[in-house]
């Protein structure tokens, strides 16, 4: 008997011996795995903070420990991209491509050239697009009247400008001529510059290309009519004014209704009919830097495929280390990659059926109102952001390189936010332009290119005389009727100067007397460095 209870008691010993070594042995594995975690997590925390001396980093590593979660990964449409739930942890706050070199504003050949608000406008309408429209201009008055014609130099066009610049100004666009040249209803300054004939001759003969040799042309290309105006005009604008660290990329309607060969109906923009135009501002303060004019597809040729792509890769053309703002027809990944290598971000709305998204983003069924979900690639993030239930927006980005969330009420992201304070510089653009617009009621539609081209070079001019003298009527909160109004009478009066033929009514040829008998004032002007000097700006009373 005690022979049988001492060899139980012996394996039973044996048996706790064996469980205490197993325990002790999956204990030394899990202190090893632990420690293992903690080391990862270290290495990763020490590289996030750049801290590699951190006292307290035992604490953080076990509070992180407890929220590590395996990395999601999400394939996209085309199976091609794949994307992760976690941001790359060697990416910075902020894209490394945004470094600009060049400062923001007038550039120097502006600021040396700039004097005055009529220097401002030639020097965005440079000498050499005008004398294209003169030249042009007096060969079709010779077409048309033969013998009878006289010359137009450039004195006529100035005032021509003026006029219509003037009519712009007091929101005349869709009045007549006839009403603004009336004694009664008009405007005196209008019957001092010219008569309602020699306007109506100017509106009628006034052209940007010869139009013996453009049939030849129009075959290769629709914009023909006004093409080397056009060029010549768009080239100079970059070479005027430094974008800011932002530029936004958008399409443009010029409202047209008559014929024209890439006339577009677009039922989002309140004109519904026109010219579009996809069109580069600085976002802040909506200079125009690049206009590129849509002609359609060409002649018996295939719609034009990646158009998007092409657009904003044409429009970002010399910028380097800015960020492009455009909207979800733009937005893509192989154009944010494309600026990528040109040392320029992305920042936009996409469209849900683009292929490169995961079908994961898409999903807003049980979202939470004001949720956002995050997923990023090396170079891209992308947010799906749920506004209200049943609804979420898609936002991509290669300018922003993790999941920040505001802290304001609603919860929007970063990136939106971002999205939002830069999207409205070409928007902005077509608002100030129509406010004073240029535009007469025409039937040609090179005509409807010239006067927009005249509504963007007076606002472009206005930018840069603004900023190279920022106390001209700082405290007004109409300084750019006042500029235009300016701009205007500076335009006609050389021209009335030399009148010599007074108009019929008595109060037009007193304007014409005034004129001529006074002398062209001087006002001193502060420049942005804040040195006093003397600068000639024309400042001609109201007529």
């Amino acid at each position: 008997m005690y022979s049988i209870l001492t060899i139980l008691s012996d394996k039973m010993s044996n048996a706790s011996e064996e469980r205490t070594a197993l325990g002790y042995m999956e204990y030394i594995l899990e202190e090893d795995h632990d420690s293992e975690i903690e080391e990862n997590v270290s290495e990763d925390e020490d590289y996030l903070e750049v801290n590699d001396e951190d006292e307290d980093s035992d604490y953080d590593q076990s509070d992180e420990e407890i929220d590590i979660r395996p990395d999601e990964t999400f394939m996209s449409k085309n199976g091609k991209i794949q994307w992760s739930s976690s941001p790359n942890g060697r990416q910075a706050t902020l894209s490394a491509a945004n470094i600009m070199k060049a400062v923001p504003g007038p550039t120097r050949m502006a600021v040396s050239h700039v004097t005055d608000i009529k220097s401002a406008f030639e020097l965005v309408i440079s000498n050499t697009v005008l004398k294209i429209v003169l030249d042009m201009t007096n060969l079709e008055g010779r077409r048309v009247y033969g013998e009878e014609w006289k010359e137009l130099d450039e004195m006529h066009l100035h005032a021509c400008l003026g006029l219509l610049i003037l009519a712009g100004v007091y929101k005349s666009k869709d009045e007549s001529t006839a009403s603004l040249w009336d004694a009664d209803t008009g405007r005196n300054i209008f019957r001092a510059t010219m008569s309602l004939g020699t306007f109506h001759i100017f509106s009628r003969v006034i052209r940007f290309d010869n139009r013996d040799t453009r049939a030849g042309r129009r075959e290769r290309d629709k914009l023909a009519a006004i093409r080397t105006v056009w060029d010549k005009w768009v080239e100079r604008l970059p070479l005027l004014y430094n974008p800011g660290p932002n530029v936004t990329v958008d399409e443009r309607l010029v409202a047209f209704r008559g014929r024209c060969p890439f006339k577009q109906y677009m039922p989002s923009k309140p004109a519904k009919y026109g010219l579009k135009i996809w069109a580069a501002c600085d976002a802040n303060s909506s200079y125009a830097l690049n206009l590129q004019v849509y002609t359609g597809k060409p002649v018996g040729g295939a719609p034009e495929r990646n158009q998007g792509m092409r657009v904003v890769l044409d429009m970002a053309q010399g910028l380097r280390g800015h960020n492009i703002t455009c909207d979800n027809f733009f937005t893509s990944y192989d154009p944010g990659q494309e600026l990528l290598k040109r040392k320029l971000t992305m920042v936009g709305t996409v469209r849900k059926n683009r292929t490169e998204l995961p079908a994961e983003m898409l999903v807003i069924k049980n979202r939470v109102p004001q949720s956002s979900k995050f997923v990023f690639t090396d170079t891209t993030t992308l947010v799906s952001y749920c506004p209200r239930k049943g609804k979420n927006v898609l936002l991509m980005s290669t300018l922003h390189k993790n999941a920040e969330i505001s802290t304001r009420e609603d919860h929007k992201p970063n990136l939106i936010l971002d999205y939002n304070a830069t999207k409205g510089g070409v928007d902005n653009l077509d608002k100030v332009t129509g406010t004073y617009s240029t535009n007469r009621m025409t039937a040609r539609w090179p005509l409807v290119m010239f006067y927009n081209l005249i509504d963007i070079s007076a606002y472009n001019a206005f930018v840069i005389f603004t900023e190279i003298f920022p106390e001209w009527n700082k405290s007004k909160l109409y300084r750019r009727r006042l500029f235009l109004e300016e701009l205007g009478k500076a335009l006609v009066v050389p021209h009335i100067k030399r009148r010599q033929h007074m108009p019929r009514t008595p109060a037009a040829a007193a304007t014409v007397r005034e004129i001529q008998e006074r002398a062209t004032p001087t006002t001193p002007m502060r420049c942005r460095w804040g040195k006093e000097e003397e600068e000639k700006v024309p400042g001609v009373q109201a007529v």
